[in-house]
């Protein structure tokens, strides 16, 4: 992740969020789309990336490397839903507290269901959230979540103490979501965060998180297709060794499971093949705290 004054929509990591919501803005275009984020095609619109990028699949059709887009928007699909059902079983769970970590251009406090008394906090820098509020605002949005607390905090910094700041009640349970994010996270950075989710959590918290059992040989299979996307991921990635999600938390008293991204996809209909087999090295992994 970049510093506050470096961030920017269309560099770093930025543009990855903005091509990430891209891919989100095809998929959500086909008429057999797994998710739907009307909002997506907003963002793209509004930074004026340095090259083009799609806001719909129509768009994808015309632009240079389009035959990778249905493959992309595939992935951002996939990954879109489960999110977004991590959500819904959490409701159906009872538990109504919800944090977004680093959410980026995340739309969920604006379009899913929501029980009346839940509250969603997303956590990321001052400068990425502004951005996303303004364009959404911009196009009369509102919040769908009940109670909806930005919390603009650098995740290398104290985000806890701002997320309690900002209302947050370890009491309750709650609802976490990493999105995309420990690909971003050097291991030590990553350990230190699932130990303040677990200081945070009250039992019958639930986690969903995204990860990549080995994310060198994603990169290299991203620069066999994209040599500019893979130099860029290059200088945000981070492909060090590391335990996965389940065994940092299989001994502070979390419940774990993997489902790898090719099963949910196949499972959804929506089968990755062909470029879409680097993005689908991804595997979910779900825990809940049970004690």
């Amino acid at each position: 992740m970049s510093t506050e004054r470096q961030w920017d929509i269309v560099s770093g990591v930025g543009i990855t969020a903005l091509a990430v919501a891209s891919a989100r803005a095809v998929e959500s275009s086909r008429p057999d789309a797994l998710a739907r984020d009307p909002y997506a095609g907003r963002f793209v619109e509004a930074a004026r990336p340095p090259y083009p990028l799609p806001a719909s699949a129509a768009e994808a059709e015309g632009l240079e490397g389009a035959e990778g887009w249905p493959a992309f928007a595939t992935y951002a699909g996939v990954r879109t839903r489960v999110f977004d059902e991590h959500f819904e079983r959490a409701a159906e769970a009872g538990v109504t507290q919800a944090v977004v970590m680093a959410s980026g251009l995340d739309t969920r406090a604006f379009r899913l269901r929501w029980p009346a008394d839940a509250v969603c906090y997303e956590i990321d820098q001052p400068l990425v959230l502004g951005f996303k509020l303004d364009v959404l605002r911009g196009h009369g949005a509102a919040p769908t979540v009940p109670v909806h607390r930005p919390v603009g905090v650098d995740l290398r910094h104290d985000w806890a103490g701002a997320l309690e700041d900002a209302g947050f009640d370890r009491s309750r349970p709650t609802a976490w979501l990493a999105e995309g994010l420990l690909p971003y996270l050097p291991p030590e950075a990553e350990e230190a965060l699932f130990a303040e989710i677990h200081r945070l959590s009250a039992p019958g918290s639930l986690l969903a998180v995204e990860y990549y059992p080995d994310m060198r040989g994603a990169l290299d299979g991203v620069s066999g297709r994209s040599r500019e996307w893979a130099a860029q991921l290059e200088t945000l990635i981070h492909t060090d060794e590391r335990p996965t999600p389940g065994e940092r938390l299989a001994g502070l008293s979390w419940r774990t499971r993997d489902e790898p991204m090719v099963d949910v996809a196949r499972r959804y209909g929506r089968p990755l093949e062909g470029p879409s087999h680097v993005a689908g090295s991804a595997v979910f992994a779900f825990a809940e705290r049970v004690s």
